[in-house]
Protein backbone atom coordinates (compact mmCIF):
# COMPACT_ATOMS: atom_id res chain seq x y z
CA UNK A 1 0.00 0.00 0.00
CA UNK A 2 1.33 3.29 -0.89
CA UNK A 3 2.58 5.54 1.61
CA UNK A 4 0.85 8.61 0.85
CA UNK A 5 -2.74 5.98 1.69
CA UNK A 6 -1.27 5.32 4.87
CA UNK A 7 -2.67 8.30 7.06
CA UNK A 8 -5.90 8.02 5.57
CA UNK A 9 -6.64 4.68 6.48
CA UNK A 10 -5.22 5.22 9.49
CA UNK A 11 -7.88 7.78 10.05
CA UNK A 12 -10.44 5.60 8.69
CA UNK A 13 -10.07 2.81 11.01
CA UNK A 14 -9.84 4.97 14.15
CA UNK A 15 -12.37 6.63 13.22
CA UNK A 16 -14.50 3.39 12.75
CA UNK A 17 -13.12 2.20 15.99
CA UNK A 18 -14.33 5.31 17.82
CA UNK A 19 -18.02 5.20 16.33
CA UNK A 20 -18.34 1.48 17.43
CA UNK A 21 -17.14 2.21 21.04
CA UNK A 22 -19.89 5.72 20.87
CA UNK A 23 -22.63 3.07 19.40
CA UNK A 24 -21.68 0.81 22.83
CA UNK A 25 -21.56 3.80 25.28
CA UNK A 26 -24.85 4.63 24.13
CA UNK A 27 -26.43 1.09 24.32
CA UNK A 28 -25.27 0.81 27.70
CA UNK A 29 -26.80 4.26 28.47
CA UNK A 30 -30.34 2.81 26.61
CA UNK A 31 -30.25 -0.24 28.73
CA UNK A 32 -29.84 1.80 31.83
CA UNK A 33 -32.57 4.35 31.06
CA UNK A 34 -34.78 1.33 29.88
CA UNK A 35 -36.09 0.11 33.01
CA UNK A 36 -36.80 3.86 33.61
CA UNK A 37 -38.62 4.36 30.75
CA UNK A 38 -42.17 5.27 31.67
CA UNK A 39 -40.80 8.05 34.08
CA UNK A 40 -38.46 9.44 30.57
CA UNK A 41 -42.03 9.27 29.01
CA UNK A 42 -43.77 11.08 31.18
CA UNK A 43 -41.10 14.05 31.21
CA UNK A 44 -40.63 14.35 27.40
CA UNK A 45 -44.61 14.58 27.23
CA UNK A 46 -44.68 17.08 29.96
CA UNK A 47 -44.20 20.23 28.42
CA UNK A 48 -46.89 19.82 25.46
CA UNK A 49 -49.12 18.18 28.28
CA UNK A 50 -50.96 21.05 29.41
CA UNK A 51 -52.49 21.49 26.14
CA UNK A 52 -53.76 18.33 25.21
CA UNK A 53 -57.29 17.60 25.95
CA UNK A 54 -57.22 13.95 27.05
CA UNK A 55 -54.07 14.94 29.36
CA UNK A 56 -51.85 13.03 27.14
CA UNK A 57 -50.97 11.71 23.24
CA UNK A 58 -52.34 9.79 21.03
CA UNK A 59 -51.38 6.48 19.06
CA UNK A 60 -53.05 5.13 15.83
CA UNK A 61 -50.72 1.92 15.28
CA UNK A 62 -50.26 -1.12 18.05
CA UNK A 63 -46.28 -0.67 18.36
CA UNK A 64 -46.60 2.65 18.58
CA UNK A 65 -46.26 3.14 22.58
CA UNK A 66 -43.62 0.12 22.54
CA UNK A 67 -41.59 1.79 20.23
CA UNK A 68 -41.75 5.26 21.68
CA UNK A 69 -40.14 3.71 25.45
CA UNK A 70 -37.56 3.00 23.00
CA UNK A 71 -37.15 5.88 21.72
CA UNK A 72 -37.02 7.95 24.85
CA UNK A 73 -34.68 5.55 26.38
CA UNK A 74 -32.38 5.71 23.43
CA UNK A 75 -32.71 9.63 23.78
CA UNK A 76 -31.50 9.20 27.09
CA UNK A 77 -28.73 7.18 26.83
CA UNK A 78 -27.24 9.96 24.69
CA UNK A 79 -27.63 12.03 27.36
CA UNK A 80 -26.29 10.49 30.12
CA UNK A 81 -23.64 8.87 28.37
CA UNK A 82 -22.23 12.28 26.96
CA UNK A 83 -19.07 12.87 28.99
CA UNK A 84 -18.47 9.39 27.65
CA UNK A 85 -19.01 9.78 23.79
CA UNK A 86 -17.11 13.63 24.32
CA UNK A 87 -14.18 11.73 25.47
CA UNK A 88 -14.44 9.38 22.45
CA UNK A 89 -14.50 12.67 20.08
CA UNK A 90 -11.71 13.41 22.01
CA UNK A 91 -9.62 10.82 21.48
CA UNK A 92 -10.39 10.56 17.75
CA UNK A 93 -8.50 14.28 17.30
CA UNK A 94 -6.15 14.31 19.89
CA UNK A 95 -3.56 12.82 17.97
CA UNK A 96 -3.66 15.39 15.11
CA UNK A 97 -2.77 17.75 18.08
CA UNK A 98 0.74 19.06 19.48
CA UNK A 99 1.92 16.54 22.43
CA UNK A 100 1.26 19.97 24.87
CA UNK A 101 -2.41 20.78 23.44
CA UNK A 102 -2.98 17.40 24.75
CA UNK A 103 -3.15 18.49 28.27
CA UNK A 104 -6.44 20.20 27.23
CA UNK A 105 -8.42 16.88 27.36
CA UNK A 106 -10.60 16.94 30.45
CA UNK A 107 -11.26 20.30 29.70
CA UNK A 108 -12.41 19.32 25.81
CA UNK A 109 -14.46 16.73 27.97
CA UNK A 110 -16.20 18.85 30.37
CA UNK A 111 -16.83 21.77 28.20
CA UNK A 112 -18.09 20.17 25.72
CA UNK A 113 -20.26 17.67 28.13
CA UNK A 114 -21.72 21.04 29.84
CA UNK A 115 -22.43 22.51 26.54
CA UNK A 116 -24.40 19.57 25.06
CA UNK A 117 -26.40 19.53 28.19
CA UNK A 118 -26.94 23.10 28.57
CA UNK A 119 -28.51 23.10 24.58
CA UNK A 120 -30.76 19.82 25.72
CA UNK A 121 -31.88 21.98 29.01
CA UNK A 122 -32.30 25.12 26.92
CA UNK A 123 -34.75 23.38 24.42
CA UNK A 124 -36.43 21.42 27.28
CA UNK A 125 -37.19 24.50 29.88
CA UNK A 126 -37.02 27.63 27.89
CA UNK A 127 -37.58 26.72 23.95
CA UNK A 128 -40.64 24.05 24.41
CA UNK A 129 -42.91 25.62 27.27
CA UNK A 130 -42.89 28.83 24.81
CA UNK A 131 -42.68 26.83 21.90
CA UNK A 132 -45.83 24.90 22.92
CA UNK A 133 -47.73 27.84 24.69
CA UNK A 134 -47.81 29.43 21.24
CA UNK A 135 -48.69 26.94 18.86
CA UNK A 136 -51.14 25.03 20.91
CA UNK A 137 -53.45 28.04 21.63
CA UNK A 138 -52.92 29.96 18.57
CA UNK A 139 -56.38 30.69 16.83
CA UNK A 140 -58.28 30.00 20.01
CA UNK A 141 -59.82 27.22 21.72
CA UNK A 142 -62.55 25.67 19.82
CA UNK A 143 -60.54 23.42 17.76
CA UNK A 144 -58.74 20.23 19.56
CA UNK A 145 -55.06 19.08 19.19
CA UNK A 146 -55.01 15.45 18.68
CA UNK A 147 -50.77 15.00 18.88
CA UNK A 148 -49.82 11.19 18.05
CA UNK A 149 -46.95 9.87 19.86
CA UNK A 150 -45.21 9.55 16.52
CA UNK A 151 -44.78 12.96 15.43
CA UNK A 152 -44.18 14.47 18.87
CA UNK A 153 -41.27 12.25 19.67
CA UNK A 154 -39.99 12.31 16.34
CA UNK A 155 -40.29 16.48 16.43
CA UNK A 156 -38.97 16.18 20.26
CA UNK A 157 -35.86 14.11 20.09
CA UNK A 158 -34.93 15.38 16.75
CA UNK A 159 -35.22 19.19 18.38
CA UNK A 160 -33.50 18.13 21.55
CA UNK A 161 -30.88 16.61 19.57
CA UNK A 162 -30.08 19.56 17.51
CA UNK A 163 -29.91 22.42 19.99
CA UNK A 164 -27.47 19.64 21.99
CA UNK A 165 -25.39 19.22 18.79
CA UNK A 166 -25.57 23.48 18.14
CA UNK A 167 -24.64 24.48 21.19
CA UNK A 168 -21.23 22.64 20.65
CA UNK A 169 -20.43 25.47 18.20
CA UNK A 170 -17.59 27.13 20.90
CA UNK A 171 -15.80 23.72 20.73
CA UNK A 172 -15.84 23.12 17.40
CA UNK A 173 -14.08 26.65 16.49
CA UNK A 174 -11.86 25.97 19.33
CA UNK A 175 -10.57 22.64 17.68
CA UNK A 176 -10.70 24.30 14.26
CA UNK A 177 -8.17 26.97 15.82
CA UNK A 178 -6.03 24.70 17.58
CA UNK A 179 -5.03 22.67 14.09
CA UNK A 180 -5.32 26.10 12.05
CA UNK A 181 -8.44 25.32 9.80
CA UNK A 182 -10.02 28.73 11.36
CA UNK A 183 -8.60 31.97 13.11
CA UNK A 184 -10.30 35.05 14.75
CA UNK A 185 -9.84 37.01 12.36
CA UNK A 186 -11.59 34.66 9.92
CA UNK A 187 -14.71 34.41 12.14
CA UNK A 188 -15.09 37.92 12.81
CA UNK A 189 -14.76 38.64 8.91
CA UNK A 190 -17.02 36.31 8.16
CA UNK A 191 -19.43 36.93 11.10
CA UNK A 192 -22.64 38.65 9.26
CA UNK A 193 -22.48 35.19 7.02
CA UNK A 194 -22.50 33.52 9.60
CA UNK A 195 -25.22 34.74 10.77
CA UNK A 196 -27.40 34.15 8.07
CA UNK A 197 -26.54 31.17 8.38
CA UNK A 198 -27.33 30.48 11.62
CA UNK A 199 -30.87 32.50 11.31
CA UNK A 200 -31.53 29.83 8.37
CA UNK A 201 -30.25 26.83 10.56
CA UNK A 202 -33.02 28.27 13.66
CA UNK A 203 -35.94 28.54 11.09
CA UNK A 204 -35.25 25.52 10.00
CA UNK A 205 -34.94 23.30 13.16
CA UNK A 206 -37.19 24.87 15.41
CA UNK A 207 -40.98 24.64 15.45
CA UNK A 208 -42.89 27.11 12.20
CA UNK A 209 -43.21 29.89 14.55
CA UNK A 210 -40.84 33.34 14.89
CA UNK A 211 -40.81 32.65 18.75
CA UNK A 212 -38.64 29.60 18.34
CA UNK A 213 -36.38 30.89 15.50
CA UNK A 214 -35.46 33.89 17.79
CA UNK A 215 -35.20 31.22 20.74
CA UNK A 216 -32.63 29.35 19.26
CA UNK A 217 -31.10 32.27 17.20
CA UNK A 218 -30.27 34.36 20.10
CA UNK A 219 -28.03 32.01 21.78
CA UNK A 220 -26.24 30.52 18.56
CA UNK A 221 -25.25 34.15 18.02
CA UNK A 222 -23.89 34.48 21.57
CA UNK A 223 -22.22 30.68 21.26
CA UNK A 224 -20.53 32.38 17.84
CA UNK A 225 -19.51 35.35 19.84
CA UNK A 226 -17.87 33.01 22.47
CA UNK A 227 -16.58 30.96 19.95
CA UNK A 228 -14.63 34.41 19.08
CA UNK A 229 -13.18 34.86 22.29
CA UNK A 230 -12.15 31.37 22.68
CA UNK A 231 -10.79 31.09 19.48
CA UNK A 232 -8.44 34.66 19.86
CA UNK A 233 -7.63 32.83 23.46
CA UNK A 234 -6.47 29.18 22.07
CA UNK A 235 -5.88 30.33 18.66
CA UNK A 236 -2.78 32.19 19.07
CA UNK A 237 -0.96 29.66 19.89
CA UNK A 238 -0.94 28.46 16.28
CA UNK A 239 0.73 31.32 15.21
CA UNK A 240 3.20 30.63 17.32
CA UNK A 241 3.77 27.08 17.20
CA UNK A 242 4.13 27.47 12.73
Amino acid sequence: MPQTEQPLVGHLTELRKRLMYTLGIILVGFLASWGFSELLFDFMRSPIQPYLPTDGLVFTAPMDKFLAHIKVSLLSGVIITSPFWVYQLWAFIAPALYKDEKKFGIFFILFGTSLFLTGVSFVYFVVYPMAFKFLMTFGGEVDKPMITIKEYLSFFITTTLVFGAAFEMPLVFTILARVGVVSESFLRKNRRYAIVILAAMSAMFTPPDIISMVLMMGPMILLYELSIVLVSIFGKKIETDT
